[in-house]
């Protein structure tokens, strides 16, 4: 049987007493910190909590600043792994400017410049064929590469570009039996033009007669005529001098300086002032 008078509270009544209780707890914890133990406590509970949901986002930072610092100090490398190509490059005519003196410089009328600008290309193909010394480099008429211009690499002269694309170009090597590369001695200026052999290790001369003051270990550099090659370049060292009383000139063997087949890098010398801008 359902009582007349219901004994419970109404909803509104629970509210009231509800917010009543609240309000003063809040005044309490305020005024006299009641409810310190009770913050205390929850904090200690919810804490991990909160460390963990914070947790992917620390990792995130961490590991973006992780791949932004390799990221830098990868181009950092790169940047000083180009600029040490083109210091070595420069030094190549430093070494062979020590050996020349002023008198000299007057005599061939060359300026023996120091300073070139490069632009640093990296190879993209090798063919080796006997009979045709090709590479491919990854610079083309975008970065105002020409046919003709010399490519060296860090000890010695390369090549040059025989034909130029948009993105790429192609270097016939000095090693090729077509390529013919005006050379000088170092030690005294004495003259002449060094041909491929279709072999990477030798270049030959046989345009000096008997009597040529040329020595095995002589250094061979580019001599500036044909106004391909600037002079004072290594090219090679001469290895062997055949002397035939029965003929009038002289067969001579030279070991190409520059690593040619082995670099996956090159330099390529620029015109006066065009490196720039």
């Amino acid at each position: 049987m359902k009582p007349l008078f219901s004994q419970t509270p109404s909803v509104t009544a629970r509210f009231v007493l509800a917010a009543i209780v609240s309000i003063s707890l809040l005044l309490a914890d305020h005024r006299i910190g009641l409810l310190e133990p009770v913050h205390h406590a929850l904090s200690v509970v919810t804490e991990p909590l909160r460390l963990m949901a914070a947790l992917p986002a620390r990792l995130g930072d961490r590991a973006e600043q992780t791949l932004t610092s390799r990221r830098e100090l990868i181009a950092e490398n790169q940047r000083l792994e180009d600029r040490q190509k083109v210091y070595e490059a420069r030094l190549q005519r430093l070494d062979a400017l020590e050996v020349e003196n002023i008198r000299l410089r007057r005599l061939l009328d060359s300026s023996y410049e120091l300073e070139r600008p490069v632009v640093i290309a990296e190879l993209t193909g090798v063919d080796l064929d006997p009979f045709n010394h090709v590479t491919q480099i990854s610079k083309g008429l975008r970065d105002r590469i020409r046919v003709g211009q010399p490519v060296i690499d860090a000890e010695g002269v390369l090549g040059q570009v025989e034909t130029v694309a948009a993105f790429t170009a192609t270097v016939r090597l000095i090693s090729d039996p077509s390529h013919g590369i005006p050379v000088q001695v170092n030690r005294n200026g004495l003259r002449s033009v060094a041909f491929g052999t279709g072999r990477t290790d030798t270049l030959t001369i046989s345009s000096l007669p008997n009597n040529a003051d040329i020595r095995e270990g002589d250094l061979l550099v580019t001599s500036g005529l044909g106004e391909r090659f600037p002079a004072g370049y290594p090219v090679g060292e001469v290895r062997r001098i055949e002397r035939d009383d029965g003929r009038a000139f002289s067969e001579i063997q030279v070991e190409p300086l520059g690593r040619i087949g082995q670099v996956k890098e090159v330099l390529l010398i620029e015109d006066r002032g065009s490196g720039d801008e």
